[in-house]
């Protein structure tokens, strides 16, 4: 079932013309969603590099990214990272607030709806190698 529902998800990134990576390459290693993320209280923006398939926290919100696509350069450009954001509140519990695709073309389209914070999807891009990563 879940091999279906990711077959039917490459052929819907097919149709929107974005390039579908095998898992390996695509999926996990070394992958990193470039996020910018707004405190609407403190007026804070910052910029934050969500690795594929690893929990990041900005205030009570904990993000996760589980792809990350970019267009290839001779189409429109366009970036989508599907992302799982969840509101994280000590001695609540925690409350699911946007799973799905986010465009860094159009962040409306598909935005996080928050009174406290804005988050929204620039670019993929591959971590550099780290020292704890072996030799394959």
């Amino acid at each position: 079932m879940r091999r279906a529902a990711a077959g039917i998800g490459a052929l819907v990134l097919i149709a929107l013309g974005f390039a579908v990576v095998p898992d390996g390459a695509a999926q996990g290693r070394g992958k990193v969603v470039v996020l910018r993320a707004l405190d609407k209280v403190t007026a804070r923006i910052s910029t934050i590099e969500a690795p594929i398939e690893r929990e990041i926290r900005f205030g009570t919100l904990r993000i996760l990214a589980r792809a990350c696509r970019t267009r290839p350069p001779e189409e429109p450009p366009e970036t989508t990272a599907f992302l799982e954001i969840t509101d994280v509140r000590p001695g609540e519990p925690s409350v699911p607030l946007f799973t799905g695709w986010m465009f860094a073309s159009t962040p409306a389209l598909s935005a996080l709806e928050h009174p406290v914070y804005d988050v929204w999807v620039i670019a993929c891009k591959t971590a550099a190698p780290s020292d704890s990563e072996g030799s394959e």
